[in-house]
């Protein structure tokens, strides 16, 4: 339960109260967001013309880097190449401008924000948000990378060395911050037209605030981090808030299937929906919104690095590190300085792979560069540079010999022409992360070997042969993708150093036909058609926007909107009525839990209310009644034994009979029931079921508060076309149709009438009335609000034709002449 001191940091509907004619956009006490005092005005043009199309990128900074200009005292900025929000910009038709929402790297002074916000818009439409120190530090250094980031790479806050216990304070930052994204993108967006790409686990909570705010939003979000499995996310204790903050998006994209698999089963663990593939797509069903799945790894800007390869000075830099290391057999790594990188298992690695093998003492070297940490707040940083720092010094204490180190430090920030001349005389790349969302270090040390006449001139190649090698842990993104690399266990020493054996070992020919195999791939597939594949489904998924209706139901950060088609209405009695007086062959089909009798009660008998008004329906002779239930049929013959006339499907129809002295009848499928043995003894009843039943015959499903498993080929939907197929041979063939439920398992029931009524080789029904219950999405073109609007609605069906306040002929007593 969220604490009374965030209640209002939280109230979505304070946030958009109507009155309010501007969004705020700047933070002038930390955790507090304030109007602007000059009624609302901007004193920018942020919008641009609705007849052009547009992309709103949003991420946790912008694409541009800041310097201040001491002498000038002024801002001076340029674009950060190195970024991905900017990169991607090549996947967007020429036509579609592109402007950008983010922080900066540098803190701005208040006095300085206006000045600096006009600046950026005009030179660079990027659109600032700017956060007080503080906050920004809980959010970003406290609740994004010591609790959410150590949390979505496995590591659970068991002790302070792991990452920092759940705190209310940095949660509400975490809020604080995507709230006034959500600020500046009012500024900017225009909802009718513009598409809005989130990034990133900085944001999960962003969504909710833009979907409240435009119910129709275009809205995509890609998250780069590994998303963890369900054992492990559900000790997040914001777990729904993110979830449901995610699933306020249209489109969710993740790079490997494993991180899309841990989201939908989280989806369906925590919040009981379904996901299912649809024409090749993913989609996961949410208040009758298809949230589409994407599942595409991010690829490197090719003409970028390209570029790097060909300057002159990397060639020289080439030629350099080749006399540095003549004669030497070099590995590479390229990791931040973060304790999930596996440096020092790498490390460890190596000093194995010399004590092994003393033949490669002298001769093999670990060129390891370090990129700065990310974030230096907290002292695990400190701590894991201490243990790379120790491992190193031990390894080459021990394997040093005068003009030669094992390992090789090689200290960031290291430009990208530097890195790219490492790559180039490097046989090998070693990835050796414990746990990594993506990594494209592969990828540039893929395209780097590849190098142009120049680097083959400084290396002394004659060009017509390309080799490389990778070692990639089986814990990262791109794993999947390297078909070609040794991929390695990096808590497994000895694996990891016999794969750099191996590496080293390997013929030239292996090296050249992994080396092209990988380049294949990464050059067709890169950020460009990374970002183009994701904006054409990010436009499929918004489609539908306008054919639905939408609403928001619920407050704070458990917001969502209910997507109806434009038919869906409630049931009127008197328009029901009237059809019901013009038919002869009615057939009613009724739900009973959730429809007849409410969820919550204790006992499940029927009320003598509901017995009397089924009574009143069955003495109608032109009426065929059915309770169409999942329960077992004793329970459904003692229950409604008053009702000799109604007619019972039980067991979602694998047994039906038509009155209280007709038989049973099943559906006669020919049935190996043995997989109940499995089933019942099941405790993760769904996931489990679904694993261990995978090759019987038989259906998972979750109804309402029940897990069912059926045998294929049984539904309610079965039943209505046997029903309806039976009374036609009788030569009574249906002219008016009601059907009643309330769960998933009724929603059968309303496809099978649907296709009943729109197949041209059956015969027509005049008059159909397929009714849910609840106001939510439904195969169902009529609802009622509750269980007793569906009594009521029967009763006035019943008394149109004079059979409500009649007895069943059970209830009547004949006496004899006195």
């Amino acid at each position: 339960m969220l604490s009374r001191s965030c209640f209002n940091l939280l109230n979505l509907d304070d946030y958009l109260r109507p009155d309010r004619t501007r969004i705020p956009r700047v933070m002038t006490v930390p955790g507090i967001i304030s109007d602007f005092e000059n009624g609302g005005e901007a004193e920018y043009d942020a919008v641009s013309s609705a007849n052009q199309e547009r992309r709103i990128i949003v991420a946790n900074q912008l694409p541009v880097r800041a310097r201040r200009d001491a002498a000038a005292k002024r801002w001076c900025f340029d674009w950060d190449k190195d970024a991905l929000a900017l990169q991607l910009k090549d996947g967007f038709p020429n036509d579609v401008e592109v402007v950008f929402v983010g922080c900066l790297k540098a803190e701005i002074d208040v006095s300085e924000q206006d000045l600096v916000a006009l600046s950026l818009v005009e030179n660079f439409r990027c659109f600032p948000v700017f956060l007080p120190a503080e906050t920004q530090s809980k959010f970003y250094h406290g609740f994004c990378k010591h609790y959410l980031w150590p949390l979505f790479h496995y590591m659970l806050p068991l002790t302070p060395n792991n990452g920092l216990r759940f705190d209310r304070s940095l949660w509400q930052a975490y809020v604080s911050a995507n709230k006034a994204f959500a600020d500046t993108i009012m500024e900017v967006i225009n909802p009718d037209e513009d598409y809005v790409w989130i990034h990133d686990y900085h944001l999960m909570v962003l969504p909710t605030f833009l979907r409240k705010r435009f119910h129709r939003i275009k809205l995509g979000f890609f998250l780069h981090s590994p998303f963890p499995s369900s054992e492990i996310y559900r000790t997040l204790p914001v777990r729904d808030e993110i979830l449901r903050g995610l699933l306020n998006c249209d489109l969710i994209g993740f790079h490997t299937f494993d991180y899309a698999r841990h989201f939908l089963s989280c989806c369906s663990r925590m919040l009981g929906l379904d996901y299912q593939s649809k024409r090749g797509y993913i989609g996961l069903d949410y208040y009758g919104r298809t949230i589409s799945i994407k599942i595409l790894p991010v690829g490197i800007h090719m003409g970028q690095l390209e570029s790097v390869i060909s300057f002159d000075e990397t060639a020289k830099k080439v030629m350099e590190l080749k006399a540095r290391f003549e004669g030497k057999i070099v590995l590479l790594g390229v990791d931040d300085m973060d304790l999930f990188k596996g440096i020092s298992l790498k490390f460890l690695a190596m000093g194995h792979l010399l004590e092994e093998h003393p033949e490669l003492r002298g001769k093999v070297v670990l060129v390891q560069i370090v990129n700065p940490a990310r974030s230096s707040f907290g002292k695990d940083v400190q701590e894991v540079q201490n243990e790379i720092n120790n491992v190193a010094n031990e390894v080459n204490s021990r394997y040093s010999e005068p003009g030669y180190e094992p390992i090789v430090f090689v200290n960031g920030p290291v430009s990208t022409q530097d890195k790219v001349a490492y790559c180039a005389i490097s046989e090998c790349c070693v990835v050796n992360a414990v746990r990594d969302g993506m990594n494209l270090v592969p990828y540039k040390y893929t395209v780097s070997r590849q190098g142009n006449p120049d680097l083959d001139k400084a290396l002394g190649l004659d060009g017509s042969s390309r080799k490389s090698v990778i070692i990639v842990s089986e814990f990262i993104g791109c794993s999947p993708s390297l078909s070609g690399a040794i991929r390695v266990n990096p808590w497994n020493i000895d694996s990891v150093s016999d794969a750099m054996n191996l590496a080293i070992t390997m013929p030239e020919a292996e090296k050249q036909m992994r080396h092209e195999k990988h380049y294949k791939y990464i050059s067709s597939h890169d950020v460009a058609y990374w970002a183009r594949s994701f904006d054409q489904d990010l436009e499929r998924a918004c489609r539908e926007h306008y054919r639905k209706r939408f609403w928001g139901i619920s407050f704070g950060l458990g917001f969502r909107v209910v997507a109806l088609g434009p038919n869906f209405r409630k049931l009127a009695v008197e328009h029901i009525v009237s059809a019901y007086n013009k038919t002869n062959n009615r057939l009613i089909l009724l739900d009973y839990d959730g429809t007849m009798m409410p969820q919550g009660l204790v006992d499940k008998s029927p009320s003598d209310e509901v017995i009397k008004v089924l009574n009143g329906l069955c003495n109608d002779p032109k009426n065929v009644v059915f309770i169409v239930s999942g329960r077992g049929k004793e329970s459904l013959s003692k229950w409604f034994s008053p009702c000799e006339k109604l007619g019972l499907s039980a067991e979602h129809g694998y047994f039906t009979r038509w009155s209280k002295d007709s038989l049973w009848e099943s559906c006669f499928l020919a049935m190996d029931f043995d997989w109940m043995k499995i089933a019942l003894p099941a405790k993760e009843l769904l996931d489990h079921l679904e694993s261990v039943l995978a090759n019987e015959p038989v259906v998972v499903k979750r109804g309402q508060h029940i897990v069912e498993v059926k045998p294929q080929g049984v539904s309610k939907g079965v039943v209505v076309e046997s029903l309806i197929a039976t009374m036609r041979t009788r030569g009574k063939a249906t002219d008016f149709v009601l059907c009643v439920g309330d769960d998933r398992s009724d929603e059968d029931m309303f496809e099978s009438i649907a296709r009943s009524v729109t197949n041209p080789s059956l015969p027509a029904i005049a008059e159909v009335f397929a009714c849910t219950v609840g106001q939510k999405p439904s195969m169902a073109k009529y609802y009622l609000d509750d269980t007793s609007d569906v009594i009521k609605m029967l009763q006035g069906v019943a008394s149109a034709s004079g059979q409500l306040n009649k007895p069943a002929l059970s209830q009547v007593s004949f006496e004899g002449p006195p």
